[in-house]
């Protein structure tokens, strides 16, 4: 029997030292947000029932994170950092509205300026499933900002708190593939309309799921694409007085974000 030895084949492994190095990165994503924003009516005072406006539309912005996964306290700490900005314009569909009555949804369409600003927060441990697979149960702190440019301007605000799992598979040498699913909840939540009033609003449960990819170009240099789907509620404010006749107050509304991300990252 003849053994002959394998030269210049080049075999690629997978294993978690590429996930983990997905996980020890700067990172910068340009982004873009679709809003789907619906504010519903309960005929309070005689005011209409069903769907009052709507906002749609994707919003461009930008995101930088910074995530660390080491032995510091139980191993394999996962620890990822935050910030994100954008800006843009949504279609507004709505009515218009005299001191006595408001017309139909629908009636009324334009744009309206919106500025999302979101910070957040992550810890988690990794757990090794098999050599070439990740599991990341995780706890994560949030605050979400809407900066909404109807009625002489609107400020959304909330923070919220969840726990998820990161789940990450590397099939092959640099390619790590990755989902993600939170449950959580809002608190805080606040509207502050420009000329009117400032007031708390509802808190609701929160859900996010996403996915993504990873690529090492390099040892250091990383490229990646996402997306994320996040979906809230805020309740009906209080009801405040603008007059002998006026009451005002902000409605219930249901929040659906979908982000869209694509970057570059230096892994350390």
């Amino acid at each position: 029997m003849r053994i002959t030895g394998l030269t210049g084949v080049s075999m690629a492994f997978a294993d978690t030292s590429d996930i983990k190095a997905s996980n020890n990165q700067y990172l910068f994503q340009a982004i873009s947000t679709n809003v789907d924003y619906t504010e519903t009516g309960n005929g309070i005072f005689g005011t209409p029932t069903g769907i009052l406006d709507t906002e749609n539309g994707p919003v461009p912005g930008y995101a930088l994170s910074i995530s660390v996964m080491k032995d510091l306290w139980l191993g394999s700490d996962y620890i990822e950092v935050e910030y994100d900005n954008s800006s843009g314009k949504t279609d507004y569909a709505g009515a218009l509205c005299s001191t006595t009555a408001c017309g139909a949804y629908g009636s009324y369409a334009g744009t309206s300026g919106a500025t999302l600003i979101n910070y957040s927060a992550r810890y988690g441990k990794g757990y090794m499933v098999r050599n070439e697979f990740m599991l990341t149960p995780y706890a994560e702190l949030g605050h979400h900002e809407w900066d909404r440019g109807v009625n002489y301007g609107e400020n959304y605000t909330h923070h919220y708190f969840g726990v998820g799992a990161l789940g990450q598979y590397s099939p092959s040498s640099r390619l790590v593939l990755s989902a993600n699913a939170m449950i959580g909840s809002t608190f805080g939540s606040n509207i502050a309309i420009n000329g009117a009033f400032s007031g708390a609003l509802g808190n609701s449960s929160l859900y996010r799921v996403g996915a993504g990819v990873d690529y090492a170009f390099q040892q250091n240099l990383h490229g990646n694409v996402g997306v994320d789907y996040t979906s809230f509620s805020y309740g009906i404010s209080a009801i405040y007085s603008c007059g002998s006749t006026c009451a005002q107050w902000e409605p219930d509304s249901k929040t659906n974000y979908t982000t869209v991300k694509i970057g570059l990252g230096y892994a350390y």
